[in-house]
């Protein structure tokens, strides 16, 4: 992509794009999975199954791979010690990557609109968004239950754009994984994505967002100034 564009509206997923929030999720885990008395998995396999919600990362941590469904009695076990134990430990570990709050900066001074879009419960995303010192760059936050749907669908998406009344292809989510780039083509967006964040271990490039980028601060590359 060489000629800069200029969206209406800027969405940003949160985990894996604005903040490494894998610290927490595998402490929480590994602190799951040693109540049920069950093999510690460890942060660099978290880190390949996030992205999803917190559900999916239960589901995958109980059978340790990405793909394939636990039994459901130890998933109703296990996922109530996870909540609670996620409740107390969402933000103490995890940390805003270096750019993002350039980039943020950057884009609010030549006049973008932003909100956020992750598939994280709202309980847990205005909390950690509020302690790490973002919330305040976001004019709307659409959490994983805000909508009927999460990404990859184009629903959460699309229910943005509709309350900023922004047309989609007049839009441009900033994401990290495959689940950002399927739910911005889905709902018509451009999509730029990082290179450092959650893709089950893939390339990001695989998956041909617009733009692929090392840091927020290269936005001024991409995005048109005033």
């Amino acid at each position: 992509m060489t000629q800069k564009i200029k969206p209406g509206l800027v969405l940003i997923d949160l985990d894996g794009t604005l903040i490494d929030s894998v610290p927490d999720l595998a402490y929480c885990v590994d602190e799951m999975m040693a109540q049920l008395s069950m093999p510690l998995r460890g942060e660099v396999a978290v880190r390949d199954w996030v992205g999803n919600g917190v559900e999916r990362l239960v589901r995958r941590a109980l059978i340790n791979a990405v793909d394939g469904e636990p039994d459901e009695t130890l998933f109703a076990q296990a996922y109530p010690v996870f909540l609670e134990l996620y409740k107390h430990n969402y933000s103490q570990r995890s940390h805003v990557y270096a750019g993002v709050v350039e980039g943020l900066e950057w884009m609010l001074a030549q006049g973008y609109r932003l909100s956020c879009v992750t598939n994280k419960a709202e309980a847990f995303t205005l909390p950690l968004l509020q302690d790490k010192g973002l919330r305040d760059y976001f004019e709307f936050v659409v959490s994983g239950d805000t909508c009927a749907e999460k990404k990859p669908h184009p629903m959460p998406l699309l229910h943005a754009a509709s309350l900023m009344n922004v047309s989609p292809d007049n839009a441009l989510m900033i994401g990290d994984s495959k689940s950002d780039v399927k739910a911005a083509r889905a709902a018509g967006f451009h999509v730029f994505c990082m290179t450092y964040g959650y893709n089950h271990g893939e390339d990001i490039r695989h998956y041909q967002p617009d733009v692929v980028m090392d840091s927020m601060s290269e936005l001024v590359n991409y995005l048109e100034t005033n």
